[in-house]
């Protein structure tokens, strides 16, 4: 009965990882690229995304609730799991440890980006270019920033392969070869993404 619990458990983490977690990462990247159009391109971006109806209900359910679970579900795996990579010395065996890995650093930095925005706007704070200027302009704050977007984006990348594979839609070995190119890529342009926007704030 227990396994059957974990088993379940563990579904809905894989699911919860890609909808909507994972769309909602896409959609964030999206909104911070305008930032290389411009400061005006990214606060029109920003503002339109704060004047969607019921936002505080969509925030709460659609994205924290789903992605404290996630995250403090996969902390949980992340600490009960074993890990083998110098037994076994395999690249899913690595993908498997840094996946572990950047799940906790990720938690830590979405975590933090929350509270110097989300919780900084209902402090009265306006979330716009000049903010994210504003704390980038610290070069360690810069280098936590790229490290955390690069984490994310590989998290998610990683954790699509592995969804493919709990969900039973990469069964063959093939396949799983095919998937590992397509998240690799998909790891590489995030990233090429987030990263863009980052120092387009500078």
């Amino acid at each position: 009965m227990a396994e059957n619990r974990e088993f379940y458990w563990r579904r809905l983490h894989s699911l919860v990882g890609v909808i909507p977690v994972g769309i909602f990462l896409l959609q964030h990247l999206v909104v911070n690229h305008f930032a290389t159009r411009g400061e005006q391109a990214f606060n029109d971006a920003a503002h339109f995304m704060e004047s969607l109806p019921f936002r505080l209900l969509l925030e709460i359910f659609i994205i924290f609730l789903p992605l404290y679970f996630h995250a403090l579900y996969g902390v949980y795996i992340a600490f009960t799991a074993k890990n083998n990579p110098k037994r076994y010395g395999t690249f899913r065996n690595w993908m498997f440890v840094l996946q572990r890995f950047t799940g906790v650093f990720t938690l830590i930095f979405v975590t933090w980006h929350i509270w110097e925005t989300r919780i900084a706007a209902a402090r009265g704070a306006e979330v716009n270019f000049g903010m994210m200027e504003s704390i980038l302009a610290d070069p360690l704050m810069l280098a936590f920033y790229i490290a955390g977007v690069v984490s994310t984006t590989f998290h998610f990348a990683n954790g699509l392969w592995s969804f493919f594979v709990t969900w039973g839609i990469t069964v063959s070995p093939r396949s799983q070869l095919i998937s590992t190119y397509i998240t690799l890529g998909a790891f590489i342009a995030l990233t090429i993404v987030g990263v863009r926007a980052i120092l387009a704030f500078l």
